[in-house]
């Protein structure tokens, strides 16, 4: 299996996915996705074993499914080779990621 690259392409707020802001039940609004920052890169080693720290267990799994196809030499033929895009489905606030296999 390759190590793969992940980059933080964008996190999105509520505001730019419905046009108006958001709110908790008790009235603070709610943020873009507080645990990745844009252009935040994360080198993963291997596929198997625990997800890494930098993760939260929602985006992980989301991620998962793209990522083992290009950890294991796989390609989407729509984007090229070594390359994915992909999201974290969190329909309030989305993260788009960019997964790069190392050779």
């Amino acid at each position: 299996m390759a190590s793969v690259k992940i980059t933080v392409i964008k996190r999105f707020s509520p505001a730019e996915v419905f046009d108006h802001e958001m709110t908790f039940p008790d009235g603070r609004l709610i943020p873009r996705c507080p645990v990745f920052t844009d252009g935040q890169e994360i080198i993963v080693e291997s596929i198997l074993g625990p997800k890494p720290e930098e993760f939260c267990g929602w985006g992980w799994h989301d991620l998962f499914k793209d990522l083992s196809v290009i950890a294991s030499g796989g390609n989407f033929e729509h984007i090229g080779t070594n390359v994915m895009y992909t999201s974290c489905r969190d329909g309030l606030r989305p993260v788009v990621f960019k997964l790069e296999r190392i050779e």
